[in-house]
Formats: C-alpha cells, structure tokens, sequence
C-alpha cells in the first residue's frame, strides 16, 4: 500500500490503492485512494532489500549447532529449512569480538542469497483500458530448493513476480502466502543448489550493535552493501494502519531495499527490511522485521498459505483526516470510514455497510484504521464485539461475531 506520513513518514514503498464504493466515491470518480511511497513508481513502486546467506564461514567460536528448523510446506512433504548457527563464549559476563566478520566478509558471505524481484501489476482505467505497472524489490532466499522470504507490500497485487539470482539468472516465482498484517509474503521459484541465509536471533540483538543491509535500492542497484548500527529495539510504528514491532537501524535504505536483508556482525540474517522515515532534515531512520517474527509467520504461510488465528471484522477502511479528503469523499466528518465489506464477514452478518463512520469498537472511542485495528487484535476469533457506527446522522449499536483472517478479508 501507499502511504506517506508528512514530517517522519513511515513508508514502505509500494502502490496498492484500496478502493472505495458508494458514499466514499471520490467526487473525480476515481475508485482509488492514492497513497505515496517512498520508492516512488515507474520501474521501483515498491520498496525493498535484498538478504544474504552464509554458507558459512564462521571462526572456530561458531558451530553448526541443532541448527535446523524444518515445517511442512503445504502438505507437499517439503519442508523450509532454516540454516542456522550457534555462536558459544567463554564467560557469559565476557564480551568478545571472536568470530566477527568484516563488512566485506559479511557482504561476501551473504551475497549469494540475495535476489532481486520484479513484478508486473495489471490496472484498469474507467474505460477499462488495461495497463501494466512495474514494482521492484528485494528478498531473501530461505531454503536451498527455491523458497524465497520477501514483504507483502514489494509484491502485492502483482501479476507476475520474477526472481533474479546474483548470478543473472531469472525465475517467475509462485506466491506461497502472503500476511499484510506482518507484511511478510513466502515466494516460490523451481531452482535447486541455492545458497539460504543463515539465520540468526534477534532477540539477542543489543543497541549499538554493528548490521549491514544488504539490497537492491532504487530496483537497480543489486547487491548494494550499507553498515550501521541497532540504533534501537522494540520500536512500534504504524504503517498502513498495522502497528508493527520493528527494529531501528542507521544503515542507509532506500527505495528498493524492501523485502531484503539486515545482517549482523557474524553475518547471520536479524531483520527483514521494512521501511524507512522521510522527511525534510530526516536521515538515518530505518526499519526492519525482526527474523524471529519473520520465522514464526513463514512457517504459517507455508502451511496455510495465510497466518490462521487472527480475528477480522472483514472491512476494508479509509481515514479521513483532513478537509480535503473530506471532500473528496464527499462526507461532512472526519474519522474512520468503512470502505468494503467483505461477503459472508462478521461486518456484513452485523450490517455494517460501506459508507458508515466507526465511532467506537466495545465502547472505546476510535479515530483511525489503527485504532480499530488495534480493537480487534485484541480479541480472537468467534469473539463478538460491539460496533458503534454514524450512518446519515443516525447512530446505530452493532453486535459483529469476528472471523479469520485470510488473505480476502481485512479488518
């Protein structure tokens, strides 16, 4: 999705545009909200990075030890296979350097697992014209058979998703799975004897801590290597209305580095980039999806194709936060409208309509996408939650039976 946050904007770039009906029809007609990325369009819609894996060449303080983490991959008896690493120390009160690597030596050891990806979308116009857009973006091959780690956002709505090794070999891959929530999505491309990136855990991560990203900013620029530092952990920033755990770096991303990687000092795989905060005299504010989150999600996507569990209301919904949106969507207030309603969904059984303003959610009060977002995520599924929604100046109390989550519902 496109969304710019004026002064520090949190972007991940990306051109998904939800579309409205009935009394959210801009008044120039077009059915779709634009929202800005910061890669921009023409040939880099999409933001994203690119990960490496090691083979690995580690010192003698790293061991291959039960370093393998296997799921089944859609009842196919495959299986993902994580590499991973176990890194040992002497003295648990001791810090020790051995068995780090160089910025090179990381980029050398990780460059192999690094792909780029391409994607096609097909839009129509209001004559319903065809016409093909071009994504680029980043991701992070994960087994050595072809599954490849990458964001939602690099390939949503795509038609056509290729895959470019570091050697120039090209691949169209197959969507596995996709999670918008955690904006993580599983690809998979018929190739063999591929190098997987070696995970690591960023859940031992420490402020201050040397990262590289490794990715393919501007959709051009393969391989690009930057280093920096964990700036911070823990940082909840919201973006699209999902707010997300994300890691702070200071390593340079740019438009393009989405869906790509972020290394530590042993030239294991912590993050998955994500976004980055824009703005007039900003620089040095990027984020990433911490790996063990990463991890957890691809496991559900290989065997689901979607992460089973989370609650949805099924609505798809638009902020109207400023008086020109107002106008555009012709309604007199601002807040949180509902855009769609999904069939057969908690919202439509309830009688949530397009067109209504959420006001509040079991009675607390809501202004955002985020905020009800954030409502329902506390709940689970088959849990019924209390709707309060302005509809033509009339208030009305709805009772909604929650669902799950898939990938053709929302909220």
């Amino acid at each position: 999705m496109n969304d710019q946050y004026t002064n520090n904007q949190f972007t991940n770039n990306n051109d998904e545009e939800p579309k409205v009906e009935n009394a959210l029809v801009p008044i120039d007609g077009d059915q779709k909200k634009k929202k800005k990325w910061s890669a921009g369009k023409n040939g880099f819609a999409k933001k994203t990075g690119a990960m490496m894996a090691v083979g690995l060449v580690l010192s003698g303080a790293c061991g291959f030890g039960g370093g393998m983490l296997d799921s089944n991959l859609g009842g196919n008896n495959k299986s993902v296979m994580y590499q991973s690493v176990e890194r040992t120390s002497t003295n648990s009160n001791e810090t020790s350097n051995s068995g780090a690597m160089t910025t090179q030596q990381i980029a050398e050891s990780a460059g192999n697992s690094v792909v780029e990806i391409k994607t096609e979308t097909v839009t129509k116009d209001s004559r319903l014209q065809q016409a093909v857009s071009q994504g680029a973006g980043s991701g992070v091959i994960v087994t050595n058979d072809g599954y490849v780690v990458t964001n939602n956002h690099v390939i949503d709505g795509a038609s056509k998703i290729t895959v470019t090794l570091k050697s120039g070999e090209s691949h169209e891959a197959t969507l596995v799975g996709t999670d918008a929530t955690s904006d993580v999505a599983l690809l998979k491309i018929n190739a063999s004897d591929l190098q997987p990136a070696v995970m690591g855990d960023s859940d031992k991560l420490s402020v201050g801590e040397t990262v590289v990203a490794i990715g393919n900013p501007l959709g051009e620029l393969g391989g690009t290597v930057t280093d920096g530092i964990v700036s911070a952990l823990n940082r909840e920033i919201t973006i699209d209305g999902d707010t997300m755990n994300l890691l702070q770096t200071n390593a340079a991303i740019n438009p393009g580095n989405s869906g790509g990687g972020l290394f530590n000092e042993y030239g294991e795989l912590v993050g998955i980039v994500d976004a980055k905060s824009t703005g007039t005299g900003v620089e040095g504010l990027g984020f990433a999806i911490p790996i063990n989150d990463v991890k957890t999600v691809v496991e559900s996507l290989s065997q689901n194709g979607y992460v089973k569990g989370r609650p949805s209301l099924g609505v798809s919904l638009v902020d109207v936060n400023s008086a020109e949106t107002a106008m555009q969507y012709r309604v007199s207030e601002m807040g949180v409208y509902v855009a769609k309603v999904a069939d057969n969904s908690g919202a439509s059984a309830a009688g949530i309509q397009s067109g209504d303003m959420i006001v509040s959610v079991d009675g607390t009060a809501v202004s955002s996408a985020a905020d009800v977002k954030a409502a329902i995520k506390s709940h689970q599924v088959g849990d019924t939650v209390k709707i309060e929604v302005q509809r033509g100046g009339s208030m009305l109390n709805l009772n909604a039976t929650l669902g799950e989550e898939t990938p053709t519902t929302n909220n």
